[in-house]
């Protein structure tokens, strides 16, 4: 167990799956318990992920998937099991004991995720400390020219990072181990090859370092410092298994007194994952020193930043999205917030990356409408041509928003204003609009040559629209505005789909059960329901006081072995045997937990007396239709047989049809048929 069981049991009574997963993605009902949306774990274009509000778990058509509130936040979030509990815990405003974990293992994962949270605030609270000093004095000029006041500021916890390197070192050390500090992603270090002790003083030392700056492009990976060049050293990656001996000890690896900030002389603009936490930063340099580094220096991924998974200011920014149905998209933080400051606060930004699929995944929780809006130089219309294309693979609506030539979203904004940019937010055009007008303006199309080339350019683009029908209404309008004609450009553009190679989801093969089964099945898992009122089925007049679907499932299962045999027969078998309290506490493998979630995601119709009693008559008739065919087998098989033996037989062939022609075995319903 991880955490407690009474605690984890406490939570799930109180959580409202629907709630909790609709955080994440944007639920629309779908029945009169069921809700369904885009599922987050998988690319789709139209909803095929549903939660059932009473059951109180999920389950995805497409991928499969399924569980409750837990797993789903387990899955959607990266993190362990122990952390999921406490996570959904604290939207319900639940205390929270003390955590355990099932493995060393697991807790030192969990454990450092934790830390490293807390060195980020640590770290962001000194930058912004360091903004007020006078230190900061030119961060806050430069703020200043760009539009920003306090009250944004503020808002995005915009620090500064001071020149020396061991100012934030110095502040951190003693509250976090050293291993730890180096994990964070906010240190670099150098490593002395003659591992001998140091004569320089402290103070030399710092400006020796202090006047060595950061290449390091900000790619994910940890790259070498320059600082660490300068000094002939190297940069030394740790893991979180290391540990250090102090500076003049001899020690083999790095220390504390060898790690110096990475980030020195920068506006710092923390970068926060979905709930608000600080989980990196992008450092923008102040000094004009070509050796001053990147002009802006992100930081390295570490266990809780992955920059192909974080879109920045999402955190601000969702509810805005989900209201509005639509976001704006970025390149930069600067830009990003320039534009949120002015009222548009659905806006976001790639975060030091171009636009990946899992980004887009993650905005699609939200919306599947965005409009790009990145920088109309030679580079930014590249960019947004990638991301347009890998948008539209991801089945969004998007529109491109083309600003003067010059001007980037934040010097728009400053320089004309906001109701310019909500004018020109407003005339955004479609992308493929966007994408004809970049293929004229590159490939005059009045002469043949032009117009092969402007199709060869377009054509890869109209290749990631996943619907036929939209692909040949592209195809005639593209015709018509190149001046092409349109039977051949169809021809060119059936020659390319079929070429096209897109991903696709593994067929899943369902189980073919009948509906007898489902609802034999929906009967047993009755008792494993949370229960939210004092209601109950309906009542069987004459027969019994209360209509229990489960004890009289059981009771027929059990009695007469009519499951034996048929499809579902092991997963039935677990529902007879089980005392779980949940369906999602069962014992099941993955094909049966999958079968019985789209099982009861499916149940829409009320499981009354009658339709019990149908689905047991209809079992019947499949388990007497079987010994009937298998007497019938053994009847053409005489040879060798004593006459006793096929007079035997013959009666019970007789006695079987008789059976099936039994008044009591007749029913009109589907389910009956279907038998």
């Amino acid at each position: 167990m991880t955490d407690s069981g009474d605690f984890k049991e406490t939570v799930k009574l109180q959580a409202d799956i629907v709630r909790i997963v609709g955080d994440y993605v944007k639920l629309k009902k779908a029945g009169a318990q069921n809700y369904s949306g885009l599922c987050p774990f998988h690319n789709e274009k139209t909803p095929s992920f549903s939660v059932h509000a009473t059951k109180q778990f999920y389950h995805c058509f497409g991928c499969g998937v399924s569980g409750d509130v837990f797993s789903f936040v387990q899955k959607v979030e990266n993190i362990t099991f122990p952390e999921a509990v406490r996570v959904v815990a604290q939207k319900l405003g639940i205390a929270l004991p003390k955590v355990t974990f099932s493995s060393p293992a697991e807790a030192k994962e969990a454990g450092l995720r934790t830390v490293l949270l807390d060195v980020n605030e640590r770290a962001c609270v000194f930058f912004q400390e360091y903004l007020r000093r006078p230190e900061g004095a030119h961060a806050r000029e430069y703020l200043a020219g760009r539009g920003l006041n306090e009250e944004a500021i503020k808002a995005f916890r915009i620090g500064y990072a001071p020149d020396s390197g061991f100012l934030l070192r110095d502040r951190l050390r003693g509250e976090f181990e050293e291993d730890v500090l180096r994990e964070s992603g906010v240190f670099s270090w150098k490593a002395d090859d003659s591992r001998q002790p140091s004569a320089v003083s402290p103070q030399q030392n710092n400006r020796s370092l202090d006047s060595a700056r950061d290449d390091n492009s900000g790619a994910a990976g940890r790259q070498s410092d320059p600082a660490s060049k300068d000094l002939g050293s190297k940069e030394v990656r740790p893991t979180a298994n290391d540990r250090f001996e102090p500076a003049l000890s001899g020690a083999k690896g790095p220390t504390t007194a060898s790690m110096y900030s990475k980030f020195r002389n920068r506006v710092m603009f923390p970068i926060t994952n979905e709930a608000g936490r600080v989980i990196a930063f992008t450092g923008r340099t102040l000094s004009a020193d070509e050796k001053a580094g990147p002009k802006y220096l992100n930081s390295p991924e570490t266990a809780i930043y992955s920059k192909s998974r974080v879109l920045f200011n999402l955190d601000r920014a969702k509810e805005a999205i989900r209201k509005l149905d639509y976001a704006i998209l970025v390149e930069g933080q600067m830009d990003c917030i320039s534009v949120y400051a002015a009222g548009f606060h659905n806006v976001i930004a790639s975060s030091g990356t171009a636009f990946t699929e899992l980004q887009a995944r993650l905005l699609a929780r939200f919306t599947k409408n965005v409009v790009v809006n990145f920088d109309p130089d030679t580079a930014g219309a590249k960019a947004t041509e990638r991301t347009l294309g890998l948008l539209v693979q991801e089945e969004f609506q998007v529109k491109v928003l083309t600003l003067e030539s010059g001007f980037d979203p934040d010097l728009f904004i400053r320089r004309k204003g906001k109701e310019a940019y909500a004018g020109a937010l407003k005339n955004s055009q479609k992308y493929f609009d966007y994408l004809i007008e970049r293929a004229r303006a590159q490939f005059p199309v009045r002469s043949a040559e032009g117009k092969v080339k402007a199709v060869n350019y377009l054509l890869p683009h109209i290749q990631r629209v996943p619907s036929r029908i939209v692909r040949d209404e592209l195809a005639r309008e593209m015709a018509q505005k190149l001046g092409i004609d349109s039977a051949v450009l169809r021809q060119e553009l059936k020659h390319a789909a079929a070429n096209r190679s897109t991903a696709s989801l593994k067929a899943r093969a369902e189980v073919q059960i009948t509906d007898a089964e489902r609802i034999l099945i929906r009967a047993l898992v009755s008792a494993t329901e949370i229960q939210t009122s004092d209601e109950h089925f309906s009542a069987r007049d004459g027969v019994e006081e209360e209509f229990d679907p489960c004890r009289q499932a059981q009771f027929a299962l059990k009695s007469e072995l009519l499951h034996q045999g048929v499809a579902a027969e092991s997963l039935i078998e677990v529902l007879l045997r089980s005392e779980a309290l949940h369906v999602t506490d069962l014992p099941l493998p993955e094909a049966d937990r999958n079968l019985l979630a789209s099982i009861l995601m499916k149940d829409e119709e009320e499981l009354s007396a009658e339709r019990l009693e149908g689905a047991v008559r209809a079992l019947r008739r499949i388990q007497l239709r079987r010994k009937l065919e298998r007497v019938q087998r053994e009847l053409q098989v005489t040879r060798g047989r004593e006459a006793g033996q096929i007079q035997a037989l013959l009666e019970e062939k007789m006695r079987l049809k008789r059976a099936l022609m039994d008044p009591s075995l007749a029913d009109d319903s589907p389910t009956a048929r279907l038998a």
